[in-house]
């Protein structure tokens, strides 16, 4: 290579699962090697169009496996120094902002953090704007929602924190009509990444391809991203390359998502979304996010045994149960646009690629297919945003030589703390797996003490809500500033599920 580029689908029962349920190579494409060494048939590419012309004054070629979320991210910035690239996806991607087979999450709750959304608009200037306009909302994350964490609700007050409310497959549909405008960029929807192909010395030099109806076909690349999201397919394919199996961090939260639609009115709430966190005393959780179409996405999620029923009034009553009444209270009020709709979530994994000491050139893993986290932390999306910013800069100080190297030691650091927070934040509950440290212990107990400084105290939900939404490290909660204010004696406390009169402004400083 050289140092830079030349110039589970929804099954029986009705229940959604984010595991990858895709057929394996030796199911669909035989094990004899016979594949065509073409391009695809351009009427494979969206919008009917054949492969679309490089990027002037850039050459080689990347593919991207999967045209989820992460896999746009990465086209995105691929398209700066790729001449071409191609996106493959083997769902007939839809043409509107509805949920596909192959993202069954979509049917549910997602949320785009803080700094998610501010990666999203360097990437894509205007798109805030553009989601806007089509009934997405926009909102100050500490003065239009209403989180509450351990029974408790942080105090609302004006902040810097933007967010926008927006359903998970109308947010990848404006991302997806964006990275197709790029030029040099073709999606090949209907069509499956078998598993990567290698050239002399080892390397990635392209991807085999299978659409059904026609033989395998093998494609030429420079680079082949793995955007295929929670499915392990990549592990599959290092073994079959003679790589060893990849070191991993597992937390079984043993969740479930049950998640309803209803239709929004004015005055429905005085927020754009309710945020109820599930802790170790009430193990049940929930939110409403307002979205385009003037609906509420609400998501109900429970543990182990306790997880939410999916008759209609079942649903309800486990609202009820909630660590405070408000989201039932709100359902109460609401039209609802259809039947509740489960799905089981799949175990958390963190896959550490950045500890193995042999890897192919020509090959990154990215997005969900690195780190797949708890989503009722919201983390997902904005950690696949950050690792397409590092991935550019990955690519800008190296070239493809030692790549992959680069940037899984680039992206660890990335995901370091929303994977600390979200696997220890599972750990407080006892039916949760997993080692449980003395510093582990210490630190929850201290979030504990937080949330019930951050019920009287904006300063102190605002610093709780900058690290939570990755726009601060994780040192802010324990700064002199915040740290005085969150062991400030407190004669009597402040009952939980307590609402402040009114909202405070953020003093300047902390």
């Amino acid at each position: 290579m050289s140092t830079a580029p030349p110039a589970r689908r929804p099954d029986d029962e009705g229940w959604d699962t984010m595991e990858d349920t895709g057929h394996r190579p030796s199911e669909r494409a035989g094990d004899n090697g016979h594949a065509g060494r073409a391009e695809p048939p351009g009427h494979g590419a969206r919008g009917g169009r054949s492969e679309r012309p490089g990027r002037p004054g850039r050459s080689g070629h990347a593919v991207v496996a999967g045209a989820g979320m992460g896999g746009l991210l990465a086209a995105r910035v691929l398209s700066e120094t790729f001449g071409r690239v191609t996106v493959v996806d083997r769902d007939a991607l839809p043409g509107e902002g509805v949920p596909r087979r192959g993202v069954p999450q979509g049917h549910h709750a997602h949320g785009m953090l803080s700094r998610g959304c501010e990666v999203l608009e360097e990437l894509f200037p205007g798109l805030t704007a553009d989601l806007v306009a089509a009934g997405a909302v926009a909102c100050d994350l500490q003065g239009d929602v209403r989180w509450y964490n351990d029974g408790r609700l942080l105090r609302p007050a004006p902040s810097r924190l933007r967010g926008l409310s927006v359903s998970r497959p109308r947010l990848e549909r404006s991302l997806r009509s964006r990275v197709e405008a790029l030029a040099g960029v073709t999606i090949l929807d209907g069509c499956e990444v078998v598993e990567p192909i290698t050239g002399a010395g080892g390397a990635v030099t392209g991807v085999r391809l299978l659409r059904p109806g026609h033989p395998p076909q093998d494609m030429p690349a420079d680079l082949v991203v793995n955007a295929t999201g929670r499915g392990n397919r990549g592990a599959e394919w290092l073994r079959r390359l003679g790589y060893g199996p990849v070191p991993e961090e597992r937390v079984d939260s043993r969740l479930v998502y049950v998640s309803r639609e209803y239709r929004r009115r004015p005055g429905d709430s005085d927020a754009v979304a309710l945020i109820v966190g599930h802790g170790a005393a009430v193990p049940r959780g929930g939110v409403a996010l307002s979205a385009e179409g003037d609906r509420w996405l609400v998501t109900l999620y429970g543990m182990g045994d306790d997880v939410p029923p999916v008759d209609p009034e079942g649903y309800h009553r486990f609202a009820a149960r909630l660590p405070v009444p408000d989201l039932h209270d709100l359902l109460r009020r609401l039209e609802p646009l259809g039947a509740p709709r489960p799905m089981r979530v799949p175990v958390s994994v963190r896959r550490r690629y950045e500890r193995l000491d042999r890897f192919p050139e020509g090959y990154v893993v990215f997005g969900d297919a690195l780190c797949q986290f708890n989503p009722t932390y919201g983390q997902g999306m904005t950690v696949a945003a950050c690792e397409a910013v590092a991935l550019r800069e990955c690519l800008a100080d190296g070239g493809l030589d030692g790549l992959a190297r680069r940037f899984f030691r680039h992206a660890a650091r990335i995901i370091d703390v929303p994977w600390d927070m979200s696997a220890g934040g599972d750990l407080r509950f006892p039916s949760v797996e997993g080692r449980r440290t003395a510093r582990l212990r210490l630190l929850n107990g201290y979030l504990a003490r937080l949330h019930v400084a951050a019920e009287a105290d904006p300063v102190v939900g605002n610093a709780f809500l900058s690290v939570a939404n990755l726009q601060e490290p994780p040192r802010l909660l324990l700064s002199p500033g915040v740290l005085a204010r969150v062991l400030r004696p407190r004669p009597g406390g402040v009952p939980a599920g307590h609402r402040p009169a009114a909202r405070e402004e953020i003093p300047t400083g902390r």
